[in-house]
């Protein structure tokens, strides 16, 4: 390994376990706050609870990982950029791609690695952990009594105030509910101001001594005409011990394994198998319900009835028989169809939900994927995005990665989301945070490979907004008296452009005050240009005579493709939100709100197509032909294909302009 490979893959791998550490902590307290009330006032060791919060670890790592890699990429390249250290490489003939070779290898490992272990250690973790916090409550007969709910504790429903104690075995305000044994509900109810927990760790029998309270008791009279005065026995006590059989819940072990359905517990040979085994369940019952629908039709029935009777079946049946009976066949067959319209909306819920489950494995099954994918992904943005930005520490290069991980994160949750709920594939639903986030690593690795700066802004969304509805006001005047400058007021400075024009022929510098605009001149070079004419004895009246002021043609064209590229930028965007709030819409159909707002947004893309259509006609009026598709045509018949007829569109348009010859 050459030094330079060894010094980047140094400073990277520390500045990444700095980083990894720091946000490893971060979520630790988070889930630790998340967790907080599982884990607060239970009397629980800290053994317990640090064997509590390490099978959650791994589940964090999914999204520490990324964040860690993107974070790390942006300081370390961004720090290299910010001390010249790759305009160092550079002039040494080191290109950033071969400054990212080393770390290139390490970042695929790892992302093996990150797939080896969502495989095998996130599905284990998963495991013990949701299995240990179902049985976390019974460890302890104290742990099972919560305060301010009803708690099942054994024969009894116990519900307490306040706990206090060291052990939170002191109790006040107790309610509590006798199970009855014949399935009546609760027959006997026990009050007491106070109370105390006393058990010993080998008893099977917890004694729970209450003090100052009463015992309501129903009694159920033999006669039922008795049973209207809801007859019962009040007991008073001051002290009563109430002995609670928790031989059950005493042998209740932390580490035994009840929890197995969860689809993330599981590794890809596991959820392939499930995924196998569930497809085939759920085909054999959409068909067996299927067929069983068909048959209480009694369809086939009467088509056997038809052939081997061999006789015409008549068109209406009911004539055949008394009025008195076709009433009673009718409301026979309306309750067969209200039987079955049940049936069947029961069991469309019953196969959504089988779906669904169907839909979590495999989204279980891509997410192992994911998030080996996403170490490349993350890596490939900061890196060179640090290279562009040259700025590395603890300040931008926060805000560049907060900013993007939220969004991969967000994306990824609205994609699985949707994914489970059937609203789009699985597959698309996992990957769709990825697929939206590749263009960007793309782009920035294209730029920083090419030395190609980025400045971040977001006026290219806010100005199609804004240039869309004020543009008709600012655009240029094209006639030839308002092109006519006051050259006594106008400065030049006699530079080497200015002894450069003033060697040129009457007839170029014409050329250069009409063609100012096709050629790209600055404005200070038509003025000089035009002070020169002047000075031999070709004013601006004699230019705008022979129309050689301006290129008024081509003015008005570049004008309209710039409103037309204005202009289309903004119905993209909103041909964007369109599609999404038809997504969002199709899986909240009863959110009038949602609705409402699809409706604005779609209203906002036609209006922005009608004002891509008026620059796009324009601009066939000056070139004197068609070119391209009219906008409104291509919604009118193909509103999904929209972006291909868009791209279409710009292409011709720009190719036509730059072929013309005005």
């Amino acid at each position: 390994m050459k030094i330079l490979d060894r010094y980047l893959l140094k400073t990277f791998l520390t500045t990444f376990a700095s980083v990894f550490v720091i946000l490893f902590f971060i979520f630790i307290l988070q889930a630790v706050w998340l967790f907080i009330g599982e884990l607060a006032g239970k009397d629980l060791d800290f053994f317990m609870i640090l064997k509590f919060l390490t099978f959650y670890f791994p589940s964090i790592v999914p999204m520490v990982l990324p964040l860690t890699i993107l974070l790390a990429s942006i300081m370390t390249f961004g720090d290299l950029s910010e001390h010249y250290e790759f305009a160092a490489m550079k002039s040494s003939g080191v290109s950033l791609m071969r400054a990212l070779r080393s770390l290139t290898v390490f970042i695929f490992v790892l992302s093996i690695a990150a797939f080896i272990f969502a495989n095998n250690i996130i599905p284990y973790s998963q495991y013990k952990f949701i299995n240990f916090k179902a049985n976390i409550a019974q460890l302890k007969p104290a742990m099972a009594i919560a305060e301010g709910q009803f708690s099942d504790v054994g024969s009894y429903i116990i519900k307490v105030e306040k706990k206090s104690g060291p052990n939170g075995n002191k109790l006040s305000g107790i309610t509590i509910h006798k199970k009855s044994v014949n399935g009546q509900g609760s027959t006997t109810i026990i009050k007491a101001k106070t109370g105390e927990l006393k058990s010993s760790p080998d008893s099977k029998v917890i004694q729970l001594v209450l003090y100052d309270g009463a015992q309501f008791e129903d009694i159920i009279p033999k006669k039922y005409t008795d049973r209207e005065k809801m007859p019962f026995a009040k007991t008073l006590f001051k002290k009563y011990n109430l002995n609670m059989d928790l031989s059950k819940l005493n042998k209740i072990d932390p580490n035994e394994e009840k929890v197995t359905s969860t689809s993330n517990m599981l590794k890809l040979s596991e959820l392939t198998y499930t995924l196998d085994s569930l497809n085939q369940d759920y085909k054999k019952e959409v068909n067996s319900f299927t067929e069983n629908i068909h048959v209480r039709t009694g369809i086939v029935n009467m088509k056997a009835v038809k052939d081997s009777a061999n006789t015409s079946v008549p068109s209406n049946l009911l004539n055949a028989y008394p009025a008195s009976k076709r009433l009673k066949f009718i409301d026979i067959a309306k309750s067969n169809v209200g039987s079955t319209t049940f049936t069947i909306a029961g069991t469309k819920d019953e196969f959504e939900m089988k779906q669904k489950n169907i839909n979590s494995h495999w989204l279980s099954v891509y997410d192992k994927f994911v998030i080996a994918y996403a170490c490349i992904l993350m890596f490939f943005i900061g890196a060179p995005l640090g290279a562009i930005i040259r700025k590395g520490g603890l300040g931008l290069p926060i805000v560049f990665a907060i900013l993007i991980f939220i969004t991969f994160h967000f994306v990824n949750t609205f994609g699985k989301k949707l994914g489970q709920e059937n609203g789009i594939t699985p597959f698309l639903g996992a990957w769709m945070s990825s697929l939206i986030l590749s263009p960007l690593a793309i782009l920035l690795t294209y730029r920083a490979k090419n030395d190609l700066q980025m400045s971040i802004s977001f006026d290219w969304l806010t100005d199609p907004l804004v240039k869309m509805f004020s543009r008709n006001k600012t655009r240029p005047s094209f006639e030839a008296d308002d092109r006519i400058i006051n050259l006594d007021t106008a400065t030049v400075i006699e530079d080497e452009e200015w002894r450069e024009l003033l060697k040129m022929p009457d007839a170029a510098l014409i050329e250069t005050v009409y063609d100012s605009k096709k050629f790209g001149y600055n404005p200070a070079r038509r003025v000089k240009a035009l002070k020169i004419l002047d000075s031999r004895n070709i004013t601006q009246a004699d230019l705008m005579q022979q129309g050689k002021l301006f290129n008024e043609q081509y003015e008005r064209l570049a004008d309209a493709y710039e409103n037309f590229v204005l202009n289309s930028k903004m119905t993209v965007i909103t041909f964007l939100m369109t599609v999404t709030m038809v997504l969002v819409v199709m899986n909240n159909r009863q959110n009038l709100k949602l609705i409402a707002l699809g409706v604005i947004v779609l209203i906002c893309f036609y209006i922005a197509a009608f004002k891509t259509g008026q620059r796009h006609q324009e601009i066939n009026t000056v070139l004197g032909r068609k070119v391209g598709i009219y906008p409104w045509l291509v919604i009118a018949l193909g509103f999904p294909f929209y972006l291909l007829f868009h791209i279409y569109n710009r292409i011709a348009l720009r190719k036509s302009i730059s072929e013309s010859s005005l």
